[in-house]
């Protein structure tokens, strides 16, 4: 089965905003992605807009509008509110109509995404705003840790896919140590249960080229996003030599 690559160009967005002006140009950027053979694009916005700006978001939108094989992948935080010329994170999905949103339990404040929904917690209240995107045909993944009770709660409560927050399988990836199976094995059986009660399985964070071949051996793993470790290889191989590298591991 080929998993979908949808790549993140949150951290070319972070290169520009450390100038004035418009280079490196986020959309010429993923304009080069889907033309290596990206199958979507990924972008995260914050309210502090330390990366991706409204204006990306607009912009990226246009690009995607007519292109029938690439989607738009719009991350972040549902509860993240109008401040100053951030429109609201609810917002912005609304105003461009993605074909996904994925919804991450971001603070404000926070470095990265680091772990996924308590759906005990949130589920009340994010329920309402699941209503509200699907309402608009935008499909919604919520962004989740290899529990197979939270992913049952992610399917009771609406959601069309979840992302599995892959932060952990990169890290134990890396050491390599007697618990690495034990954990894969977790992610894998979250995978299988995702695909028993009939709930997309999407995957990202600190995915790259030397671990993503052996995570996609989990079932049925629809789309990854990965836009980190992407942009670093780019700085030694070229952007699109970096995305088709990907792209080759997605499609094996």
């Amino acid at each position: 089965m080929k998993t979908a690559l949808s790549v993140n160009l949150n951290k070319i967005a972070l290169i520009r905003n450390s100038r004035e002006g418009n280079y490196p140009d986020v959309v010429e950027h993923g304009k080069v992605c889907l033309a290596a053979g990206a199958d979507g694009l990924t972008v995260h916005p914050r309210p502090d807009q330390r990366h991706i700006r409204p204006h990306d978001v607009y912009d990226l939108a246009e690009l995607l509008k007519d292109n029938q094989e690439a989607e738009f992948n719009i991350e972040g935080n549902p509860f993240a509110e109008k401040i100053g010329d951030f429109p609201g994170f609810i917002q912005l999905v609304l105003d461009t109509k993605p074909e996904q949103c994925t919804l991450v339990p971001d603070s404000n404040d926070q470095l990265t995404s680091d772990h996924g929904f308590d759906l005990k917690k949130s589920g009340e209240s994010l329920k309402p705003v699941l209503d509200q995107l699907k309402s608009t045909g935008v499909r919604v993944s919520l962004f989740m840790d290899p529990d197979l009770e939270q992913i049952e709660l992610a399917k009771k409560l609406g959601a069309d896919r979840i992302e599995l927050y892959t932060g952990p399988y990169a890290e134990a990836f890396k050491r390599k140590d007697a618990s690495f199976d034990q954990l894969f094995q977790r992610y894998y059986a979250a995978a299988e249960y995702a695909a028993k009660i009939g709930i997309g399985l999407n995957a990202g964070h600190d995915l790259n080229l030397e671990n993503l071949a052996h995570f996609r051996k989990v079932p049925a793993l629809l789309e990854v996003s990965i836009g980190h470790a992407l942009t670093v290889d780019a700085i030694a191989m070229g952007l699109d030599k970096a995305v088709r590298a990907y792209k080759q591991l997605c499609s094996a």
